[in-house]
């Protein structure tokens, strides 16, 4: 694999996601993303006319940030709207996502080509690690809001924050 070399120039790729909750897949996606290109904005992304789901997005972006924070070339957004809007606004090169299989492919590969129609952004994806390819946003919440155990899936700086924030907002709702 071709590794960036020290001095040379360096792209900005999006990462957008709900990132709810942000988690060790996720964190494989930034890690070589930055590797690629040098420069990574991981953008929170909302939409406002749909819930604002589990973890707020103000604390979304703050985990996110502990997790990435030992990461050079990282920066981490709250972006309203399209994942293009963005990639604009804040002078993106590339949209970059994670795959974990053939399922999420179909799903991206879609998404990417309207992207780059209505926009001329290309997305590049980076496959997940064997080990990580398994984790799942949705599984996390659903297994986190009934006590179970899901620090093993997510940055450790974060682990036991986001299983306490899960149980209680599935207390609230109970």
């Amino acid at each position: 694999m071709a590794v960036r070399q020290a001095g040379s120039a360096s792209l900005t790729a999006l990462y957008p996601g709900s990132f709810d909750p942000f988690h060790v897949g996720h964190l494989d996606v930034v890690e070589q993303a930055v590797e690629l290109f040098g420069s990574v904005i991981v953008a929170a992304m909302h939409n406002p006319g749909k819930p604002s789901g589990v973890i707020d997005l103000e604390d979304r972006v703050r985990l996110i940030g502990v997790c990435t924070s030992h990461i050079t070339g990282v920066r981490v957004e709250a972006c309203p709207g399209l994942a293009v809007d963005a990639a604009r606004e804040l002078g993106a090169d590339f949209i970059v996502k994670g795959l974990r299989s053939a399922a999420d492919f179909d799903v991206e590969q879609q998404m990417a080509l309207t992207n780059h129609s209505v926009s001329g952004i290309r997305t590049v994806y980076v496959p997940a690690r064997p080990d990580v390819s398994y984790v799942s946003s949705r599984f996390i919440r659903e297994i986190g809001a009934h006590g179970g155990r899901i620090e093993h899936m997510l940055p450790a700086p974060i682990a036991g924050e986001v299983a306490t924030i899960l149980r209680q907002r599935s207390d609230r709702r109970a």
